[in-house]
């Protein structure tokens, strides 16, 4: 075997990096297409609860493994009005939604979310309109969400039927500000103005909450670079959370570019990090803005038509992605690129949850399935646990189009000191299989319990509801173990989660 095929890695609890916060494991939620109305919520399905909601979608939900749900959006916030979704559903307005011309009904709301949310078990993460309203309706927001009584809208939560506060500890003002399809378009300063006076006044009503700046749009905006340095020069002290949105198409770019998306993430996250710790220097700060990552996918974009003068109608279906095998692998790669920066990166929510470029997909009065992509989140969420390792690899490199020269291997690395279990997550990005020598040998008395892959012989394979499980994880012969050594390998164009455990297992 030559050395394109061959690569090693050391593994090393000393060498730690950041906790594994389990906020990394996010998802979003916008009222757009069928992620809401037929996604998460459809009275008339045959699962639905007495909220309506399909609880075969939150079953899939609890086992992806998200942690925290950002939610109403999106482009969709910018000229929401949140007092349309609470109260009774039969006095609620219906609306034009301006981000995806069709017609919001409010028939699912805050109320209703909050309630998804408690039997998802996830986190809230709320996003206030500061397109088209400011700073008086962030704090009407949040005095119903979080005060506890004794107001005019504390007692409007109670009286609709929550007497304890929401106590939404996560908060985004505002989304993609800097796009010109964005309702209320800003400037850097105007939003750099209003994202500060709004966290202000938010934390004189709740000052435990945490507050995430919308930074520019993509790493491609005319504006980025200067927005995040403006805005942070009005906002760096009342801001927790810069955000970062980048989406990943398939379909404007050759296969092996594809594979290495995790190297444009890497120097994203590095650029938008300088940003910040460039003006944190400025002005003398010993504060760290810490990054949340709050819409990252796959998504086949260049493929999408926006709505345009279409008919004014209720949840039309928007892009509906199908995921197969490749776009599964990059899924995977871009979890380990976030995980690797463990030390910035605390919040990431993959874009969205359910039907709009979603792992989970529903049909109509029919069954919910795992997209592809769902299994590397899911068996990463459940699998990094305790400390991320910086994983030193050596192997071989190969040459791109658009990305110029990448390492084939892309890996990263959690240790569990409680339970003594350390896992190694490891993509191969090339068309051929890898041999990994793998050293463990700092990590005494582990043996590589349990080897997972996601690799496909057609690696255009997708799932569909007639084949649901066409594309999944499967089990490897795991390799034994010399002397805290092995040799593992690698499929090609694949994910993979290699476990150590201590012996005793």
């Amino acid at each position: 075997m030559d050395n394109r095929h061959k690569a090693s890695v050391v593994l090393d609890p000393a060498f730690a990096v950041a906790p594994v916060d389990r906020r990394l494991f996010g998802s979003f939620v916008e009222h757009m297409g069928r992620c809401v109305y037929g996604g998460i919520y459809d009275p008339g399905h045959p699962s639905a609860d007495e909220h309506g909601l399909r609880t075969d979608v939150i079953d899939l939900v609890r086992e992806l493994g998200v942690s925290v749900v950002r939610y109403p959006g999106g482009n969709f916030v910018s000229s929401y009005r949140w007092e349309d979704g609470i109260g009774p559903v039969a006095d609620r307005p219906r609306r034009l939604n301006l981000a995806w011309r069709c017609l919001e009904t409010n028939e699912f709301g805050l109320g209703e979310f909050m309630t998804w949310a408690r039997l998802a078990v996830v986190e809230p993460m709320m996003t206030v309109n500061l397109g088209t309203r400011g700073v008086a309706e962030a704090c009407d927001m949040i005095e119903y969400c979080n005060h506890p009584g004794g107001t005019a809208l504390s007692d409007l939560r109670r009286k609709h039927g929550s007497a304890d506060p929401y106590d939404i500890k996560l908060w985004c003002l505002g989304n993609e500000m800097d796009g010109p399809w964005q309702v209320g378009q800003k400037t850097a300063a105007e939003y750099g103005r209003i994202a500060a006076e709004t966290g202000k006044a938010m934390r004189i009503v709740d000052p435990s909450i945490e507050l995430v700046a919308a930074g520019s749009s993509n790493s491609q905006m005319p504006t980025f670079g200067d927005w995040e340095a403006t805005l942070l020069e009005h906002a760096y002290d009342q801001v927790d959370y810069l955000s970062l949105h980048h989406y990943f198409d398939p379909a404007n770019q050759d296969r092996d570019s594809f594979l290495a998306s995790g190297t444009v993430m890497d120097r994203f996250i590095d650029d938008v990090v300088s940003t910040c710790d460039h003006i944190g220097a400025k002005r003398r700060s010993r504060k760290k803005i810490k990054l949340s990552f709050d819409e990252w996918n796959v998504w086949y974009q260049s493929r999408f038509t926006e709505p345009g003068d279409r008919e004014w109608i209720e949840s039309p279906p928007l892009i509906e992605d199908d995921y197969d095998a490749t776009d599964a692998v990059v899924v995977g790669d871009l979890l380990i690129t976030l995980l690797r920066h463990a030390d910035r990166v605390s919040i990431a929510n993959q874009a969205q949850l359910v039907n709009v470029i979603a792992p989970i997909r529903t049909a109509p009065d029919g069954p919910a399935w795992r997209q592809s992509i769902f299994h590397p989140f899911a068996l990463t969420s459940r699998l990094a646990r305790g400390t991320v390792l910086r994983t030193e690899t050596a192997g071989p490199r190969h040459e791109t189009p658009r990305h110029g020269e990448v390492p084939t291997l892309s890996t990263t690395a959690t240790h569990d000191a409680a339970t003594g279990q350390t896992v190694l997550f490891a993509v191969n990005r090339a068309e051929h299989p890898v041999e990994l020598a793998v050293d463990a040998r700092a990590l005494s008395g582990v043996r590589l319990a349990e080897h997972l892959t996601i690799a496909e012989d057609d690696p255009t394979a997708i799932n569909t509801p007639a084949d649901p499980d066409r594309v999944g994880p499967r089990r490897l012969p795991p390799s034994v173990m010399d002397n805290g050594r092995c040799l593992v390998r690698l499929p090609a164009l694949s994910w993979n989660a290699l476990r150590l455990s201590e012996e005793k297992e």
